[in-house]
């Protein structure tokens, strides 16, 4: 073999994976098929507050909170509002960054942790048996690689095969991955285009984000913080094939229609024109492969879905492979779950973002003051609006539990705090976590049970896998086994000290891979 895992497409979802393998001991071989060097396109620029709980889980979200710009109350359709500081997270906030600037962060972990990153590496064949994967690949960035970077002339292009016990694709909507094992990407394509720039103004606008949609228009103005802006326009009366190059003059008189001033729009880093696309291929997994992130699924821009659904998958799927490399009894079951949990996410993703999009651009004038009535219904109605806001931003997502088990199963966990924090505490080492996602950064299971309660794992196969902190306060008696995306896998609020134990227990094998 030469890896265990082999991940095709060094974008945010592949580093973040191969980043969380390698941390775990395994070993890992991350192919992406342009050159070294990070790429300077800015393409996503959200990072909501469930994505930074991921990133904090693994002590990175502090770093990329410097680095860009937070949002309390982005404005939205018809110009409301959108309160995020009631949000129960240590983010309740949009962080307006630009893409690469998470690559760059998840990058360095990944080499760190001893990730062999290849550039100009891309995948041209995936064959799979019984036993491993093949992965076909061409160096030298020759054309026709797939992937999700730019080619090359082919000179001196070379072809090898390399193998490992998985792969996932993480290589972008045209995956070459995907193609390979043959799955559709049904859906649709929008048939509009998107007009994207990166900018600085003469004469920025007041706050981070300005948004509005006017006459079947829309514009978006969004501040990186460094004195550069992300501008995003569409308006049909603007229609041109996708391969037509984009002017900044197109753009600038985008934004004047929608927002009454192109704010001085000047010295463009980076222009591109793109058609929005709704897709989700039927599974997530087929054999020994795997897909993730765009190559899974892709959707509108509107909601700043797409790359926090794909780091998001990276982290449901990542610690469910390291229970396969492993040789946990339950593993090859726990890696269907990654399937049935994360695919209605993502076709979640498409619905979400597909009706922002849609309602964004209603025409004609009576349908958009219909909407606007809506939408100002719905910010006024506080269980619609957090019920909104808790998917958007990825705190109100959860995965449905199998019946009769707890309520709580399969629900987002919070940063449950102890040592003297304020959500009650635990009598952990005065140098151990003070906080659940701190205490994620292991890798591992977190059982959090009351004081004085032994674990029900210590002394078995499974010891190494769960880390045992207690509640201070000696009133609380429920105990909850976290998973290492933190979602929660176990309750018990039992009485009888055996009966506790065996509910935990049976909760890291049903959910958790032991046996």
């Amino acid at each position: 073999m030469d890896a265990e895992v082999i991940v095709v497409g060094a974008g945010p979802t592949g580093l973040l994976l191969a980043g969380d393998l390698a941390a775990a001991g395994r070993s890992v071989v991350l192919l992406e098929r342009r050159p070294p060097g990070l790429s300077n396109l800015t393409r996503a620029l959200a990072v909501h507050a469930r994505t930074l709980e991921y990133l904090d889980a693994r002590g990175l979200a502090d770093e990329l909170i410097d680095r860009g710009r937070r949002v309390s109350r982005p404005r939205g359709i018809a110009g409301i509002e959108l309160d995020l500081t009631g949000l129960r997270t240590r983010f309740p906030f949009l962080l307006v960054t630009p893409q690469y600037e998470v690559e760059r962060l998840l990058e360095r972990r990944a080499r760190k942790a001893g990730v062999d990153i290849r550039y100009g590496t891309g995948a041209i064949g995936v064959e799979q048996d019984p036993a491993a994967v093949t992965v076909r690949v061409r160096r030298a960035g020759s054309p026709g690689d797939g992937g999700n970077g730019d080619g090359g002339d082919g000179g001196g292009a070379t072809e090898d095969a390399l193998r490992a016990r998985w792969v996932v694709g993480t290589d972008g909507h045209r995956s070459t991955v995907r193609e390979a094992i043959g799955l559709p990407f049904p859906g649709q394509t929008f048939p509009a285009s998107l007009v994207l720039a990166d900018v600085r103004l003469a004469d920025p606008p007041p706050g981070p984000v300005r948004a509005d949609a006017r006459d079947n228009a829309f514009a978006l103005v969004a501040s990186f913080g460094d004195g550069r802006y992300r501008v995003v326009g569409w308006d049909p009366r603007n229609e041109v094939p996708e391969d037509t190059p984009v002017d900044l003059d197109e753009l600038r008189e985008i934004t004047r229609r929608v927002l009454g001033t192109d704010f001085g729009m000047r010295d463009a880093e980076w222009l591109s024109r793109l058609r929005s696309e709704e897709r989700q291929v039927p599974t997530y997994r087929v054999g020994r492969v795997f897909l993730a992130g765009d190559a899974a699924h892709v959707h509108s821009p509107a909601g700043g879905q797409g790359m926090n659904t794909g780091l998001q998958d990276a982290g449901n799927l990542s610690w469910k492979l390291v229970a396969a490399l492993e040789g946990r009894p339950g593993a090859g079951d726990l890696l269907d779950t990654y399937d049935t949990e994360r695919h209605p996410i993502g076709a979640l993703a498409l619905r979400s973002s597909g009706a922002l999009l849609r309602a964004a651009l209603l025409r004609p004038a009576p349908a958009r003051a219909v909407r606007d009535l809506v939408v100002r219904l719905f910010a006024g109605t506080p269980a619609l609006r957090d019920r909104g806001l808790g998917q958007v931003t990825g705190i109100g997502l959860g995965y449905r539990a199998e019946r009769g088990a707890h309520p709580l199963v399969g629900r987002r966990a919070p940063d449950l705090a102890w040592a003297g924090g304020s959500s009650g505490g635990s009598s952990g080492t005065a140098d151990g976590p003070s906080r659940l996602y701190e205490a994620l950064r292991a890798g591992r299971f977190v059982l959090v049970t009351p004081a004085g309660e032994a674990s029900p794992f210590a002394g078995t196969p499974d010891a190494d896998r769960v880390r045992h902190v207690q509640w201070a306060n000696p009133q609380r008696r429920t105990a909850l086994l976290i998973r290492p995306d933190a979602h929660v896998a176990g309750v018990t609020e039992a009485r009888a000290p055996a009966r506790r134990a065996e509910e935990l227990r049976a909760a890291l094998t049903r959910r958790g891979g032991a046996g």
